[in-house]
């Protein structure tokens, strides 16, 4: 634990209260004493013929099979038992149904909000990407939030997004600065990344959501080798329904970004039509079923009105169970320095924002200093 003495309070923020209970599922699959959902998801049995039915019906398997794991998901968080790692697979799963619901995707694409509909096996999407996974890189990183660290982060290359501030612009618009991935080598990469200490596997990128059909691949991999590892979304969260469904009973605590406040200032800075309806509906989801969550939100110079604030204050009437980490990391990047367009945030964030910010969420009673 020599990462320690660079982030102690990555120790000492679970003899917090709140965040111990708020984080009690990750908490325990992190300690090894309950097994990650994507081990439920694998054990719940499905009928072996189901790759033969049309999407119409496959779905309606899915959503059948969501209910039977809901009610062992509620079993373990009541009475956690890690002992189902070692139990056998069945020959048919509800980890194998999403896994063939996500790559009829690929051929469509309808995984995230963009709605492109490419055959991504033929060629790439609004995501920059084809049917193959890029990763950038992958390490254990000490610059999560404390509950997180060492996060064994996974970099994918490519994102749906076209944030004109982004600062891992030269992968997440160049994806050609990822390396190409097999299901395989994900599986093999977290491996590595809990031998060397991760307290969890951090899907970024970039943007995970077009990789979801390697994921999937990857855990059913693991399952098998009887791994266990806390699951976490480190998202913009811009899903479609079905895209999120895919990995709702998989991952084991989210890291969504909520990054504005109102459609205009999302389309301007993001080319992001109808971003709040969208993550307001996929944080809704989550939150309705009581997941483990960090909301993040990236403070943006002069948007404390227009953004700041009605993102916290739609966390504090829609997510209140939410830790929230309000971001000052906001630094002028890719296109803002050089586009006149974007002269209005060619500037950081003013420490009077940020202390508006943050008092904006103590008067709304949000729990952020955990965790900001």
């Amino acid at each position: 634990m020599a990462w320690a003495l660079y982030r102690p309070d990555a120790v000492a923020v679970w003899s917090d209260e709140v965040v111990r209970e708020r984080l009690s599922w990750y908490y325990a699959v992190m300690r090894d004493k309950a097994p990650s959902k994507f081990h439920i998801a694998a054990r719940v049995e499905a009928p072996r013929d189901y790759a033969e039915l049309d999407d119409e019906r496959l779905w309606r398997l899915h959503e059948e099979l969501g209910r039977a794991f809901d009610e062992e998901w509620s079993a373990q968080r009541e009475r956690p038992d890690v002992r189902l790692v070692e139990k056998g697979l069945p020959e048919a799963s509800f980890l194998d149904v999403k896994i063939e619901l996500a790559r009829r995707q690929l051929r469509r694409c309808n995984l995230c909000e963009r709605h492109c509909g490419v055959d991504r096996t033929r060629r790439r999407g609004a995501c920059l990407l084809d049917d193959k996974p890029r990763v950038s890189s992958w390490f254990l990183h000490m610059g999560e939030e404390a509950p997180l660290v060492p996060s064994g982060t996974i970099f994918f290359a490519g994102c749906n997004f076209r944030c004109a501030f982004c600062q891992n612009w030269d992968i997440s618009q160049r994806p050609e600065n990822g390396a190409e991935a097999t299901p395989r080598h994900l599986a093999l990469i977290q491996i590595r990344l809990r031998a060397e200490g991760a307290r969890n596997i951090n899907w970024v990128g970039g943007e995970p959501t077009p990789n979801i059909p390697s994921i999937l691949e990857s855990l059913r991999e693991l399952a098998a080798r009887r791994f266990n590892a806390p699951q976490l979304w480190n998202s913009n969260m811009y899903l479609t329904p079905e895209g999120l469904s895919l990995i709702l009973h998989i991952m084991d605590i989210w890291l969504p970004d909520f990054k504005y406040g109102n459609n205009a200032c999302a389309l301007r800075y993001s080319v992001a039509p109808r971003y709040v309806d969208v993550v307001a509906r996929n944080l809704s989801t989550i939150c309705r079923r009581g997941e483990d969550v960090i909301i993040r939100h990236l403070v943006l110079p002069g948007h404390v009105d227009c953004c700041t604030k009605p993102v916290l204050k739609w966390i504090a009437e829609n997510c209140p169970r939410a830790l929230v980490n309000i971001m000052d990391q906001y630094h002028p990047d890719y296109l803002v320095p050089t586009m006149a367009k974007y002269s209005d945030i060619n500037r950081l964030v003013s420490d009077a924002e940020m202390r508006e910010a943050y008092r904006y969420a103590d008067e709304l009673g949000l729990a952020w200093r955990q965790v900001s």
